[in-house]
């Protein structure tokens, strides 16, 4: 015998409040296939022209689709607490703050000759924040055995990201870059007074492409030091 067409719909009706008890809303799962289909869309445009902006969302809790590596979004709460980590306070004097004998960022600068091989960058694998590689856990205490016996040099660490995702979501992972390695350093003796972090999330690219090789060269810290005269040292 043939069901008349209500019958389907009082079937659908049943249904529905068993999809929106699932731990995945019919909302959340709708997004998802959104995503899906703006990143199937962009990588068609990928064949006929190479030059595609690489932001296709503006929201921050959206990101630009699978890559070869996996992307895992940082969680809401990570957004916002990212000018806190761990606990470990900041320091007391701000730079370049009228009054203050340390000056912005500005005033800086990037080491050179033996101590440009001493900071070097480090580095980080895709949506991470902690180090990978021994090697920078190595320069981490090279950078803390000399800032120790230098105690009147200051360090800016700076956290890039590469140019996947939002804005907000870049600013703050470069966030707990540089708060990752500031927490080593201080871990390893240098007075916490003597560090400050700042992030520029995907705003300042060491290399403009759009390849994986870019991407990895881009996800960094970077540090700028700063010698007071010992007359200027504050008490």
């Amino acid at each position: 015998m043939k069901k008349p067409p209500f019958y389907f719909l009082l079937i659908l009706v049943n249904l529905i409040p068993l999809l929106t008890g699932c731990g995945n809303s019919s909302g959340a799962i709708w997004e998802d296939t959104k995503t899906v289909g703006r990143y199937i869309q962009r990588k068609g445009k990928l064949l006929w022209r190479q030059d595609v902006d690489s932001r296709l969302l503006e929201s921050p809790d959206e990101f630009s689709g699978p890559t070869d590596e996996e992307f895992i979004p940082l969680k809401d709460e990570d957004l916002k607490t990212q000018y806190t980590y761990l606990g470990i306070p900041q320091p007391k004097l701000s730079p370049g703050v009228q009054g203050s004998p340390i000056p912005s960022i500005d005033h800086f600068s990037t080491p050179s000759d033996a101590l440009a091989l001493l900071f070097q960058n480090v580095y980080f694998n895709t949506d991470e924040h902690i180090l990978r590689k021994k090697k920078y856990y190595q320069s981490v205490n090279d950078i803390a055995s000399y800032m120790k016996k230098h105690p009147n040099l200051f360090i800016f660490i700076s956290g890039h990201c590469d140019e996947r995702a939002s804005e907000a979501y870049n600013l703050a992972l470069g966030t707990r870059r540089a708060n990752t390695i500031r927490n080593l350093l201080i871990k390893k003796g240098v007075n916490s007074n003597r560090i400050y972090t700042i992030s520029f999330g995907k705003e300042m690219p060491l290399d403009p492409g759009h390849t994986t090789d870019s991407w990895a060269k881009n996800r960094r810290v970077e540090f700028k030091i700063f010698e007071k005269k010992v007359s200027e040292d504050p008490k």
